[in-house]
């Protein structure tokens, strides 16, 4: 062999030893990478060659699949009253990423979860039959909800205070997820839907944090009474009317004038929601005392997961005085989500304690055998049992007698908290709606935490009210929850 012909011979073993370590590099390290590619079709028409699995409300299929009339992808995903359970499903489509239950339940419901396999299905590598996602929402409770808030913009969260299980999560507006599954018409909904003033796709029962006016003023009261600042709910406060912003010549006033919110109890000051009584609380506190009530709670707390990850309520921190005291009646850089606010009123209800909130009782296969069980959830106690029973007292005087007598449920006894929070720069637009109350069936026994935001309605700004707007949504979902 001459040397030409060995130098070509030579080049030619590498050029396929190159090959060859290329194409194992890409089978095996690359491989998976591009299986996973969002762009890679043959995941979709994989997922959508069968039938999904179901999510399970009521012991109801809410959502199913359908043959599709062309194309590669065999099915689509279908809804039942997909517009009142959107804020609970999500939407599994086509064309766009699965949100809500669907998406974090991808992998059971396409039938990819390995805990579906079989062995057979493990020796074959076939797809699994898909699992189910069983919820803990109640039908009664989710509609009543969703009619209640009716064409108000806004959201809605009712929890089981006892077993932490969510009954209800609606937001309004909503939209029909339906419209999103089929590839061929998706792009036309999801251009109408993101284009919308409204703004449809934003979930505000869980995941649109705002100002929760007076209904913080619980979580002040709860962090005066742990701390020994009052020793009860009736013991009078020292709190000026009006009471001036510390280091400002801004005097803070409450909204009722003539209320008798001078040196107030608690009790008397969540009555008639006295601005004036928790902004000095709060500044006589400081501010590190209020935030740290907030986080047992639940504020601050950026992976809250329902499952859904639920976005963060907020309790500011280096704050000076004036701006504490602004926080103490749910202003300033304060901010909730329904959750959150029936979070406090679940724990208040539930003696001091709060069990985990989630909305999957449990994941099960296509049999109906349980893959993981989550009602068996976590539980801390925030107050002790005296300050959760006087928070209670002193709720139930606001819905008998004060603030919130719209929430009042026959046959029940109700303890709630209005609220009415800022909008604008000055107060300039029309403010949010808020109300947060615990319901207890007199008869049956069961019990019920809400909270109920109103962002927009189409009622006059002078009719702007927790009890007005909100309150009426609560006891709907409170009458739903402990009917017998």
């Amino acid at each position: 062999m001459n040397k030409t012909i060995r130098r070509a011979s030579v080049f030619s073993l590498l050029l396929v030893l190159a090959l060859l370590v290329r194409a194992t590099w890409v089978q095996f390290y690359e491989g998976q990478a591009l299986a996973d590619d969002k762009d890679n079709r043959r995941n979709a028409i994989e997922t959508y060659s069968a039938p999904l699995g179901n999510i399970i409300v009521g012991g109801r299929s809410v959502t199913g699949s359908t043959p599709t009339k062309s194309g590669d992808l065999t099915y689509k995903r279908t809804y039942t009253d997909g517009a009142l359970y959107a804020a609970v499903t999500g939407y599994a489509s086509q064309a766009y990423a699965p949100t809500q239950l669907e998406g974090i339940y991808t992998d059971l419901l396409n039938g990819t979860d390995s805990r579906l396999k079989s062995v057979m299905d493990t020796l074959t590598n076939e797809r699994a039959e898909p699992g189910n996602v069983v919820t803990t929402i109640d039908p009664d409770v989710q509609k009543a909800a969703y009619e209640a808030l009716g064409d108000k913009k806004g959201g809605a969260v009712a929890v089981d205070p006892k077993t932490g299980k969510i009954l209800a999560a609606v937001s309004t507006p909503s939209y029909n997820p339906s419209s999103l599954t089929d590839a061929n018409t998706a792009g036309t909904a999801w251009q109408k839907l993101t284009s919308d003033p409204e703004k449809p796709l934003v979930n505000r029962a869980l995941r649109q944090p705002l100002p929760p006016g007076s209904t913080f003023k619980l979580v002040v009261a709860a962090a005066a009474l742990e701390d020994g600042l009052y020793s009860s709910v009736d013991e009078r406060t020292d709190s000026p009317d009006p009471y001036t912003l510390p280091g400002t010549s801004r005097d803070l006033t409450n909204e009722n004038p003539n209320a008798p919110c001078t040196n107030a109890t608690i009790r008397t000051a969540l009555e008639y929601s006295c601005n004036n009584v928790f902004a000095k609380m709060a500044v006589k506190l400081g501010q590190d005392k209020v935030k740290a009530m907030a986080e047992k709670f639940g504020f601050n707390d950026d992976k809250l997961d329902v499952p859904v990850r639920a976005y963060t309520s907020v309790y500011p921190s280096d704050m000076d005085p004036s701006q504490t005291a602004l926080t103490g009646i749910g202003q300033f850089d304060v901010t909730a989500t329904p959750l959150q606010m029936a979070m406090v009123s679940a724990a208040i209800a539930n003696g001091g304690k709060l069990v985990s909130p989630h909305m999957v009782s449990q994941i099960t296969d296509s049999g109906g055998d349980v893959l993981e069980d989550y009602d068996d959830a976590s539980t801390k106690e925030i107050v002790s049992p005296s300050t959760a029973e006087q928070l209670q007292s002193a709720m139930e005087t606001v819905v008998n007698k004060g603030t919130g007598t719209n929430a009042k449920v026959p046959g029940s006894t109700v303890g709630g908290k209005t609220g009415t929070a800022q909008h604008g720069e000055n107060n300039s637009q029309v403010p949010y709606a808020w109300f947060t109350s615990y319901g207890k069936s007199d008869s049956s026994g069961k019990e019920v935490a809400v909270a109920v935001m109103v962002e927009q309605s189409d009622a006059a700004r002078s009719e702007v009210s927790g009890n007005g707007l909100a309150a009426p949504v609560a006891k709907a979902m409170m009458q739903a929850a402990l009917k017998d």
